[in-house]
């Protein structure tokens, strides 16, 4: 017998496919104020608590701002959970493209507006992922993911941060298809280390250049 919970999340998830459903084919306009907790209850069947954590989650992916004392408001249509599961089955060569235009790019920008701080901490978090980039693959990835993460955020662009956190689990998806299991080669990793050199001495071309060829598994010319 399915416990309360489960019940609990399956009305849930009920109540935010309607919602969802109901934002996608235009039925409030952006900014306008949505109907009440009850009159959503009412509505779609379901009970005001219900209706009130589906509501906490529209507004956690900013499909929903909820102003307190004065109701709920709709923010915008694109709902990130979309994106998510377009990400999840894209292809290899899909997700070099996008690192291509994400990464690349930010690292030019990191190259102008890099602080001493970032640069600390990029080299804080290769050295805690060159311990295990010849040994534990998924602990060198989750690692490796912190690495880039504060390679995208030296931009100092919150739009871009944010992007990537989003999209870094398709990169870690990607990395586990192109590092072999065992034997990983050491000039792939030495990239790392030359792009954190080159974000130092703000080389923003051979930042660039040694960004596309660590996306592309291939040595630097």
């Amino acid at each position: 017998m399915p416990s309360a919970a489960l019940i609990k999340r399956s009305l849930v998830d009920q109540a935010l496919e309607q919602l969802r459903e109901r934002i996608g084919q235009g039925q409030w306009q952006l900014g306008e104020r949505l109907p009440t907790e009850p009159e959503l209850a009412q509505e779609l069947g379901i009970s005001r608590n219900t209706v009130r954590e589906a509501m906490r989650i529209l507004a956690f992916t900013g499909l929903v701002e909820v102003r307190q004392g004065d109701g709920s408001y709709l923010r915008g249509r694109a709902d990130p959970f979309d994106a998510l599961k377009a990400m999840s089955g894209c292809t290899l060569e899909h997700a070099r493209e996008t690192r291509r235009i994400i990464e690349v790019e930010a690292i030019m920008l990191a190259a102008e507006r890099r602080t001493e701080q970032d640069l600390a901490e990029l080299r804080t978090a290769l050295e805690h992922s060159g311990a295990h980039y010849h040994y534990d693959l998924e602990r060198y990835i989750a690692c490796d993911m912190v690495f880039h993460q504060r390679l995208v955020d030296a931009a100092h662009n919150p739009m871009l941060s944010q992007l990537y956190r989003y999209f870094s689990q398709v990169v870690a998806e990607s990395l586990r298809r192109v590092l072999a299991p065992e034997q990983r080669p050491q000039e792939v990793f030495d990239l790392h280390v030359q792009m954190v050199d080159a974000l130092e001495a703000r080389h923003t071309a051979l930042a660039a250049q040694l960004c596309r060829a660590l996306i592309d598994n291939r040595p630097a010319h």
